[in-house]
């Protein structure tokens, strides 16, 4: 299936059993204070699964290049401590190791950077909406002093026993700052033509060059900006011949900056889009007589089956993939043993993952939860013998929580009230773009057959289920939640349907829709309704659709929407529960579709022409529908946890049914989880375990809400990156 993957390779002196190397990715591990033990298990786990040339995330060159407090600094001993951990744990695992040398340039959040003042600096004085500062102009001897700092960052992975460099030189970071006419006003000998423009990336790679001659070294670069006055192509093509010729050994592509209006990494862009550009790159050495030169392209790869068809046509010698490994660690050796469909996908949700590298997060997955808490949550089975669990709820909590408990060898029975499995999780899988939301939950009930796991479905516990919960050793309750009906006046009336009920049947809503709700579900929802045939874009009508050209984008008026649709909320933001480096995304979708957002309303009565609102300035006035879905909130279902106190049982919770208040798929998953392991630790023998059957909830547990800690990201207007994503 994979011939042109499973093809060996080499980058310089490395010798490679194939083509898919493991992108860059930014963890906020690099940083913790706990010798290197997470960063190396992250790291081994994907070592071991086949990965065999890893990309660190970016380790900064120097104090001033880290992009925030969870960056590594090359310089620190403690972080080079835990880099040398790293570089052991995957070559004992059997893989190899890239170290990633970063400089976030006018990206640095103010008083990260290491300069005076914490002032970020930059090429030139131009305000970055990412950071929400203007940066300070480099001077002759700043740009000296990075050049070094580069060179000595290469010497000591060399050094710290890794296998390769990576120079990071994309996604709109200090080196890509140079290239870019929108960020290099300067008219000295860094700037002011194309050739001066490129003389800083050029100079870093000499230098990396001459600080380890014969090491291997990758340079990222950017295939297309895609911001206005960005680098042009034609300098990008030129980059690329003068890098090869400065001694790389090869180019990896990547594209966008965080300002970039095109998305590049989310669910809405197909996969392989941006292959076009890596062969640009291949293209342009080539001509120059360097075609000998590997070429990676990255950006929206899920499937191995996507980098077999890139490869295959020609153009590129090898693809990076980075999210899906977060998703699963042994995705390169499960599709080689022909076992595709066991996979754990990377649906692009980008909220556990890229959302929290902007803050001070630990990175983790919302399809893979132990994502980054590898040296915690180990796989094998528990102690104590095998034990019988129930898992109340077929949600994503509750199918994380039984994988969970078959992981730690115990038996399991699922009971889900529904008809069918997935639960919130498999409403989002209609909406355009999330098909692989719904391929997750497929996945999952599979697993459970294949691993002798009964899913009852159509099976509500309660008060008739006191015998059958007494036979198990303990319950994981998932529950879920159950849509909210406020007491509006008419809100019986046959027009008005909840959003469960929407989704189940969308064919048959009028051709205007009012959604009482502004929140994630009612955005989803509103993508359902006018995405006229549903068909997902292919990259070439992607790229048409964004009006992509040598590296450039403007938009496209897109099509007429299916339907009117009314989204309404008595808050201030729509969508205001989404991932910042989607929710722009899904905004624009929604703009483009026609649909009108009312903000700051108070509801008065819904009638059959409609629903009665009086707007933001008190204007009473009736927003016209032929359907109106109700979508203003949920409840957690509470008939199950009634029964396992009632059966005396002992249970742990996780998901919706803990409560509503920052409810998402990526806390629900963590939850399982969680619930599973702190389930098992209870009901084991011996000293310590609890047999009270008084069951707990997850929000006790302070260490199982990493979803609920740390910052926010400091982004301006869009959040569009994912180095080797």
């Amino acid at each position: 299936m994979f011939d042109h993957v499973f093809r060996p390779g080499a980058i310089g002196a490395l010798r490679l059993p194939h083509r898919i190397v493991m992108g860059a990715m930014h963890l906020n591990l690099e940083a913790l204070e706990d010798g290197g033990e997470a960063l190396a298990a992250f790291y081994a786990e994907r070592a071991g699964g086949g990965a065999a040339l890893i990309v660190t995330g970016g380790t900064a060159v120097s104090p001033a290049g880290a992009g925030g407090p969870g960056y590594g600094v090359v310089g620190d001993t403690s972080h080079r401590a835990a880099l040398r951990s790293a570089a052991s744990a995957v070559h004992a695992a059997g893989g190899t190791i890239a170290l990633q040398l970063f400089h976030a340039g006018r990206y640095a959040l103010p008083g990260v950077a290491g300069t005076d003042g914490g002032a970020p600096f930059a090429p030139s004085a131009v305000y970055s909406r990412f950071s929400r500062t203007t940066p300070r102009e480099m001077t002759a001897g700043d740009i000296a002093r990075t050049v070094a700092d580069f060179a000595r960052g290469a010497e000591a992975a060399s050094e710290l026993g890794f296998d390769a460099v990576e120079v990071m030189g994309s996604e709109g970071y200090l080196i890509n700052q140079f290239t870019a006419p929108l960020t290099n006003l300067r008219e000295d000998e860094w700037g002011g033509d194309a050739q001066r423009r490129r003389r800083f990336p050029v100079e870093v790679m000499r230098a990396v060059r001459a600080a380890v001659p014969g090491f291997p070294v990758l340079f990222r670069m950017s295939g297309a900006d895609l911001v206005e006055g960005g680098t042009p192509a034609d300098d990008t093509a030129a980059l690329a011949v003068a890098l090869a010729e400065a001694g790389a050994d090869a180019l990896a592509v990547g594209v966008g900056w965080h300002e970039s209006p095109v998305p590049t990494v989310q669910a809405q862009v197909p996969p392989g889009t941006w292959a076009v550009f890596a062969k640009d790159v291949k293209r342009a050495l080539v001509a120059a007589g360097r075609g000998d030169l590997p070429v990676i392209a990255s950006n929206r790869f899920n499937r191995l089956a996507h980098a077999e068809e890139v490869l295959a046509a020609g153009g590129v010698d090898f693809v990076a993939m980075a999210r899906p490994f977060l998703a699963d660690p042994a995705i390169v050796t499960k599709s080689r043993e022909g076992r595709t469909d066991a996979v754990d996908l990377c649906i692009a949700c980008n909220e556990a993952c890229i959302d929290r590298s902007f803050g001070t997060e630990r990175v983790s997955c919302l399809v893979n939860p132990r994502a980054g808490y590898e040296a915690e949550f180990g796989r094998g089975a528990a102690g104590g013998g095998r034990r019988r669990y129930a898992v109340v709820g077929a949600g994503i909590a509750g199918l994380q929580a039984a994988r969970t408990l078959l992981d730690l060898g115990h038996d399991v029975e699922v009971f889900e009230a529904a008809c069918e499995p997935g639960g919130q999780f498999r409403m989002a899988g209609q909406v355009p773009g999330k098909a692989d939301f719904a391929r997750t939950v497929r996945h999952h009930v599979a697993e459970l057959a294949e691993r002798g796991a009964p899913l009852h479905l159509g099976h509500r516990i309660g008060p008739q289920d006191t015998a059958l919960l007494r036979t198990f050793d303990g319950v994981v309750l998932a529950s879920g939640v159950l849509p909210v009906r406020p007491a509006l006046p008419g809100s019986a009336l046959p027009n008005v349907i909840d959003y469960a009920q929407a989704f189940a049947a969308p064919h048959t809503l009028g051709p205007r829709v009012a959604v009482i709700g502004g929140g994630g579900i009612a955005v989803d929802l509103a993508h359902l309704l006018t995405a006229g045939n549903g068909q997902e874009p292919t990259p070439a009508e992607f790229l048409a659709s964004h009006a992509v050209t040598g590296g450039s984008a403007a938009p496209v008026r897109p099509a007429a929407p299916a339907r009117e649709v009314t989204l309404m909320r008595r808050g201030g933001r729509v969508g205001a529960g989404i991932g910042p480096s989607t929710r722009w995304v899904a905004l624009s979708q929604l703009r483009a579709a026609g649909v009108r957002t009312l903000v700051g309303v108070a509801y008065e009565e819904i009638t059959r022409e409609g629903v009665v609102v009086r707007d933001a300035e008190g204007e009473r006035r009736l927003v016209a529908a032929d359907h109106v879905v109700l979508a203003a909130g949920q409840e957690p279902e509470r008939d199950a946890r009634a029964a396992l106190r009632r059966a005396g049982v002992v249970f742990e919770a996780a998901g919706g049914v803990t409560g509503t208040a920052g409810l998402n798929a990526v806390r629900a998953t963590a939850e399982g989880l969680r619930a599973a392991h702190r389930l098992v630790a209870r009901t084991a023998p011996g000293p310590g375990a609890d047999a009270t059957g008084s069951g707990t909830g997850f929000a006790t547990d302070p260490v199982a809400t990493p979803s609920r800690i740390g910052t926010k990201p400091a982004s301006g207007h869009h959040t569009n990156v994912a180095a080797g994503a």
